[in-house]
């Protein structure tokens, strides 16, 4: 990525620090081991600053070149992966699930409630490739604790982060378990992605860790995102954090609390020496299995915000990367009028769903400083990225600390952020 001096492209040097003040603060107050902020405007990188280190033991400084757990931030990824197959021809976005696997033909409902498991309904309408791109499948995890639903994927032992059986198993697991709502009926978080990467591979005839390095990876110059961190960069990767207290995934379904942000203190979750991710996997998982550095990911940002080209590379239609960031919930409604509680990945007034990431709609309803058509996503140890076509902007923060609930990060980043434009 080209840089450029903060005053060139319209960022004020003097405000900025006021970014780097918070970004220290975060490592000074124990509520991060080490982050990183990046921030692009037209078409160059005008900040970036690291804070910390990537692990407390070993002391190694947290910068450019760290590699960490992107998580659902892996989503984006996928979908960009099924809307190139889908300008191939490959498939209609209303087309049903079924239609490209079969064990989603008999899938029934739960008809909710204080129902049991067992009381099901048939499907009033198929579930479609739409439905899994917007989160409106039916679908969700097992980690969200909220119904007989997602208690039967933790029997079921439906987890895509296992790193064992294949995508294929584990997609067919999903397939036995009833849908938690009717398709279309609800905007519910879920492994729909993971879904959607199983039928990149049936689309494409490849693996999806073979179709993303082949067809994004490497034409994006992505040469560190994977879904294992290669030998020669294992000193890169970065060990994973949780809170003190109230760092269990019981709580990713919070908002940041005002008790939440004076927690501090950290705890080791996952070392990097002895991380899975260090070995490669059999389950490629489309929804969260990716790790990878915030140079590459500016890469895919910068491909969106250019309309799906970057460097001379097209990997999507001019129209398509624009169709993919307006609103495809139903009537134009937000995520709230879905009937979503809260979620830790964005609030959920005045934001609405594209393919693949969550869309601004009302800034003002959303109680978030930006603009409207500016999209988002993040990840489950609290990294997160937005794209701004109004102003030509992106930003990426990278971090290490789960769940990405547990402080008021990206509201506080954004705010920063926007004070520094001119």
């Amino acid at each position: 990525m080209k840089t450029a001096k903060p005053e060139t492209i319209g960022l004020s040097s003097a405000r900025l620090e006021r970014v780097t003040t918070w970004l220290q603060h975060q490592i000074d107050a124990e509520q991060l081991a080490g982050a990183s902020v990046l921030v692009s405007r037209q078409g160059k990188v005008g900040y970036f600053e690291a804070a910390g280190v990537t692990d407390l033991g070993a002391g190694t400084p947290f910068d450019r070149e760290t590699l960490v757990r992107i998580y659902s931030m892996t989503k984006p990824i996928t979908t960009v992966a099924a809307m190139m197959l889908y300008e191939a021809g490959k498939f209609q976005l209303d087309d049903p699930v079924a239609r490209y696997l079969p064990e989603f033909s008999d899938t029934p409902v739960w008809v909710g409630g204080a129902s049991d498991i067992g009381a099901t309904e048939s499907c009033k309408q198929p579930m479609s490739i739409r439905h899994l791109m917007t989160h409106t499948s039916g679908l969700t995890y097992g980690f969200i604790r909220s119904n007989v639903v997602d208690a039967q994927y933790r029997r079921d032992k439906i987890d895509f982060s296992a790193r064992t059986s294949t995508l294929a198993e584990m997609v067919k697991r999903v397939a036995a378990v009833p849908l938690m709502c009717q398709p279309g009926s609800q905007w519910n978080y879920s492994v729909s992605t993971d879904v959607l990467g199983r039928l990149v591979e049936v689309w494409s005839g490849k693996t999806l860790e073979a179709y993303l390095l082949e067809h994004i990876l490497q034409p994006l110059g992505m040469a560190s995102t994977g879904f294992h961190v290669a030998p020669e960069n294992h000193g890169r990767f970065a060990s994973l954090y949780m809170p003190l207290s109230g760092g269990d995934l019981s709580n990713v379904s919070k908002a940041p609390s005002v008790e939440a942000e004076e927690r501090g203190g950290l705890d080791l979750m996952e070392a990097a020496a002895t991380s899975g991710f260090l070995e490669p996997t059999p389950l490629f998982s489309g929804g969260g299995g990716l790790t990878g550095s915030i140079d590459d990911y500016a890469r895919l940002c910068q491909m969106l915000l250019n309309d799906g080209e970057l460097d001379g590379v097209r990997l999507l239609g001019r129209k398509t990367a624009q169709y993919m960031r307006m609103n495809h919930l139903p009537d134009g409604k937000d995520m709230a009028g879905m009937g979503q509680p809260v979620w830790s990945e964005t609030s959920y007034d005045g934001i609405g769903f594209g393919l693949g990431f969550a869309v601004v709609i009302d800034p003002v309803k959303a109680h978030i400083i930006t603009s409207p058509g500016e999209h988002h996503w993040g990840g489950a140890a609290s990294t997160f990225f937005w794209i701004d076509p109004e102003e030509e902007l992106f930003v990426i923060f990278f971090a290490q600390l789960m769940p990405s609930s547990t402080y008021p990060i990206r509201r506080e980043l954004r705010t920063r952020v926007y004070q520094s434009l001119i």
